[in-house]
């Protein structure tokens, strides 16, 4: 197993113990939770670079590291739909997003052809993992309290925003898949 492939399998068993510790929830549980949630996504950025970098880009990790970073991503998302600093709308466009681009993708794959990811798909990801870190690290109002969640709010329409443009973009970028499709 390549070096990329290890650093993708640990970003996959993070995951738990990132969601562990949030459900913990012990003194300090966010920060802690927040260490794993970066030692994950950087993750994500050394084993891409190692895979490129040393040749080392498998069918395993083609597969892997996209399904991991998703996972990442969502687990998060959910967590913060569960105490109310995200509304599931916004979790329900980035699962329409990552579903629609992942089906056209299969059907690119039917006819032969590979779609990569592109520029807009990696910013959306980088967005969205350091928006979801501004919000495991700045706590939300108290309960009661009449402030609004300014950064939670501006997180989510970043989120938004980026997770359309990439998906829309894609689609228009790839629209002749469909065309060809039987």
């Amino acid at each position: 197993m390549t070096t990329a492939n290890k650093l993708t399998l640990l970003r996959m068993a993070l995951i738990p113990v990132f969601l562990g510790v949030l459900y913990a929830g012990f003194p300090g549980s966010r920060y802690v939770a927040l260490g794993v949630f970066i030692a994950a996504s950087l993750t994500d950025m050394l084993d891409g670079y190692i895979a490129r970098h040393y040749n080392q880009i498998t069918d395993f990790g083609k597969f892997m590291d996209p399904l991991a970073d998703k996972v990442l991503v969502m687990a998060a998302m959910c967590w913060f739909v569960e105490a109310g600093r995200m509304p599931g709308w916004v979790l329900a466009i980035v699962l329409f997003r990552e579903f629609a681009v992942s089906g056209m993708r299969l059907v690119a794959v039917e006819q032969g052809r590979v779609i990569a990811a592109g520029w807009s798909g990696k910013v959306k990801t980088a967005a969205t993992m350091v928006c979801l870190c501004l919000m495991l690290l700045i706590a939300a109002p108290a309960v009661g309290d009449s402030a609004p969640d300014f950064v939670a709010s501006i997180s989510n329409v970043v989120i938004v925003a980026t997770t359309l443009y990439s998906g829309v973009e894609y689609f228009i970028k790839n629209r002749d898949v469909f065309k060809n499709a039987k």
